[in-house]
């Protein structure tokens, strides 16, 4: 008997006879009986579904329209066939996760773009004699100065940009000085102001007011400068250095105006705003004008600020000593020196055949444009030369690595890292540098809640796997200046641990025995990512740094290549594969199931139970749903601001929102976001349409950095940022339109 898959059968007559005689009482019906059993059972659905019932069935319609379709009948009989099947593996699969919670995020190593292989150019990295045989006391300095050095500082030889730099600042030359991070350059100029201050014939006096002047582009950066100013000047206590910088109440800052200040340490905004405000602020006995980190002082458009401040200064005292520093000098230190400085000699220090020696008198005279002429003139400049601008000195005992992430994996990879340097290896400083503020906060709390098991954490993320080494803070410019002068004396004093910080902490500061630097998101410059690895490799010391960059974003190891910086591949696997060392990631099973031995298939699903982890702490309610979209809005603006000269490795129409969203522990790609805006811009012509577009079109041109947001030259102050920047005393301060726009820390 012909049975058709899926439809209702048709008995020919004499079964439908014999069915019927089946009916009839005694021995002849029991076959009868049997045969119809049988049919039944032949008619029941392949799943075990019963029969329909005859007297519903299409068995009750005549023989004609029963026979008119039957090819139909027998493609959707197989269509439903399928459909049932695929629905009963489903339901077997939501079943499998219930018992196993970690794999409902089974996705996060299925459709990745594929890991490209990283170009490997051959790059001959600039190096730098960092230290030198030469000690302080074979300079002609004041005794108790050379005691200060060797009891308070513990030093006794110089570096060697501190051997070339010290001798010609004490004859009076304006100098522009260029080392690697962490060569010494602050005391480089630090000693010879305060020898040449003491050695007045007058005796200083407090209220005469300032002698020297140095301006510096971040608050920690000041802070940092006052320190070391105030350990010299212990032996010289009629001499007084003081501090401006925004955050603090200008009221108590014109009190010790007032009192006087010899030496002045100052952000540039916070001094144009006392120099505006402030009657009792004098500059007729300036000598010194000190620009440290001056590259980013005029990258963050204070050429309008800083001629407020040097008009200000000649207005009052035409003749002083200059003084630029910087590790990475760019040609806007050019123009900014054709400003400040008069005839200076060019001091870098690099290996044989690669720098300049330092000049002397005799060599400079000659060239009454030293500074154009010989190093920073790319007009004038060979081939040779240009290379020698752009390529910038690495610590000697720096490893720098790379490591290729797909956008889903990049946040439980991070937090592998963690767990690896904190956890599993001994006496660990992490730096984690981010592009935004919102960032650094949105990583800093979900890892305390998190790993650390914090207050408020559900119970799948309360996981014991930090321990007492894993300790988190974060460092950005929207803090509060208390709270960020006491993180940052913090982690400059604490052990092992973790900073989460925006580019703040990227220029100048002297952070002890940081160990590892990792840069989450890739900086917008060769300059700025040599800055951020300049926290570790200090001073002769050892460590390492770690990029992450997109499968899209490979080819910026090529960009940093160009300008001899050479790095190194580290797989993700390898990141990956410490979670085995922890049975808390360990994926629940079901009573008779074995756990699997090390492998690749144990190190995904452990992953994919740290993800679920995040993602159930962003998801457990609205207000951090809505906080992790707001990240990740701040991440999408500070994306589309990368320079031009980067758009082709950095541009956001390479992002796939829906893979960047899970890295933000969200399980769908939020709406109105990236490309969405861009197409309403060319529909939607209305006046209040436009103004609100405009806004965004300022937060996201100012989101490139920590030091980029509102300061752009030439950008138009709103009226709210103005009356903040008057209450901050900072030049820049961002207008407070939206949290996801940086901050700047000037």
């Amino acid at each position: 008997m012909a049975v058709t898959d899926g439809a209702p059968l048709q008995l020919s007559e004499p079964a439908a006879a014999a069915a019927a005689a089946g009916t009839s009482s005694g021995p002849r019906a029991a076959p009868a009986r049997r045969r119809a059993q049988a049919t039944k059972r032949k008619r029941q659905a392949p799943n075990g579904a019963p029969a329909a019932k005859r007297g519903n069935g299409a068995s009750s319609l005549p023989a004609k329209k029963t026979a008119a379709k039957p090819a139909q009948r027998s493609l959707k009989g197989k269509a439903q066939k399928v459909f049932s099947r695929k629905k009963s593996l489903a339901g077997a699969s939501e079943r499998s996760q219930e018992q196993k919670p970690g794999v409902k995020t089974s996705s996060l190593f299925k459709n990745n773009p594929e890991i490209p292989e990283l170009p490997r150019p051959e790059v001959k990295q600039v190096q730098e004699k960092v230290f030198s045989s030469d000690a302080f006391h074979e300079l002609d300095l004041h005794p108790h100065l050379i005691s200060t050095l060797n009891t308070v500082l513990n030093i006794f030889h110089m570096t060697s940009v501190q051997k070339q730099s010290i001798p010609a600042l004490l004859e009076g030359r304006d100098a522009l000085v260029r080392s690697q991070t962490g060569s010494g350059k602050t005391l480089a100029y630090c000693i010879p102001v305060v020898q040449s201050l003491q050695a007045m014939k007058t005796k200083i006096q407090r209220g005469d007011g300032p002698y020297a002047l140095v301006l510096v582009p971040t608050r920690e950066l000041a802070l940092q400068s006052f320190d070391t100013f105030q350990k010299l000047l212990k032996p010289f206590t009629w001499i007084v250095p003081g501090v401006l910088m925004g955050g603090e109440k200008r009221k108590s800052e014109k009190a010790r105006l007032r009192k006087g200040i010899n030496i002045l340490i100052s952000t540039p905004g916070r001094l144009v705003d006392h120099i505006k405000s402030t009657k009792n602020i004098h500059f007729s006995r300036i000598r010194w004008l000190v620009l440290d980190e001056a590259d980013r002082i005029l990258d963050l458009g204070f050429e309008k600020t800083i001629t407020v401040i040097l008009n200000a200064i000649n207005a009052e005292c035409q003749e002083r000593q200059n003084v630029l520093l910087s590790a990475t000098l760019t040609e806007g230190v050019t123009r900014l020196a054709d400003i400040s400085l008069h005839n200076p000699v060019s001091i870098s220090v690099l290996d044989e055949g690669l720098g300049q020696p330092y000049l002397t008198d005799e060599e400079s005279s000659d060239d009454s444009d030293s500074l154009s002429d010989d190093d920073y003139d790319d007009d004038d400049d060979d081939d040779d030369d240009d290379e020698e601008l752009d390529g910038f000195a690495i610590p000697e005992g720096l490893e720098q690595y790379v490591v290729v992430v797909p956008s889903k994996l990049r946040l439980v990879c991070l937090a592998a890292f963690i767990l690896q340097k904190c956890k599993f290896e001994t006496d660990q400083k992490l730096i984690v540098f981010f592009s935004s503020c919102e960032l650094v906060e949105f990583h800093y709390h979900l890892f305390f809640q998190t790993l650390l098991g914090g207050a408020g954490a559900p119970a799948s993320g309360q996981l014991p796997s930090g321990g007492p080494r894993l300790t988190f803070l974060r460092l950005h410019g929207n803090m509060d200046q208390e709270e960020r002068t006491a993180v940052f004396r913090e982690f400059a004093q604490a052990g092992p641990g973790v900073l989460f910080c925006t580019d703040v902490a990227a220029r100048g500061l002297d952070l002890p025995q940081v160990t590892w630097i990792v840069q989450y998101n890739a900086p917008s410059s060769a300059a700025e990512y040599i800055h951020r690895i300049g926290r570790t490799a200090r001073i002769g010391c050892h460590g390492s740094s770690l990029l992450f960059l997109a499968p899209s974003e490979a080819e910026y190891v090529s960009s940093l290549a160009s300008h001899k910086i050479n790095t190194s591949e580290m797989k993700m696997e390898d990141i990956l594969s410490v979670l085995t060392r922890d049975d808390s990631f360990q994926a629940r099973r079901g009573g008779g199931q074995q756990p699997q031995a090390v492998g690749p298939q144990e190190t995904q699903e452990r992953a994919t139970v740290l993800q679920t982890v995040f993602e159930d702490y962003v998801h457990s309610c609205e207000g951090t749903v809505a906080w992790a979209k707001r990240a990740l809005q701040s991440f999408i603006r500070a994306y589309a601001t990368y320079p031009r000269s980067l758009k082709h490795i950095f541009h956001i129409r390479l992002l796939h929102l829906g893979h960047v969203a899970k890295s933000f522990g969200l399980r769908d790609a939020p709406q109105n976001l990236g490309g969405s805006a861009v197409k309403k811009r060319k529909v939607n012509v209305k006046r209040p349409d436009l103004r609100k577009r405009a806004q965004q079109k300022h937060l996201a041109e100012a989101l490139r950095s920590e030091y980029a947001s509102g300061l752009e030259a030439g950008s138009a102050k709103a009226k709210k940022q103005s009356k903040q920047a008057e209450a901050d005393g900072e030049l820049g301060e961002p207008s407070g339109a939206s949290s996801s726009s940086s901050s700047s820390d000037v």
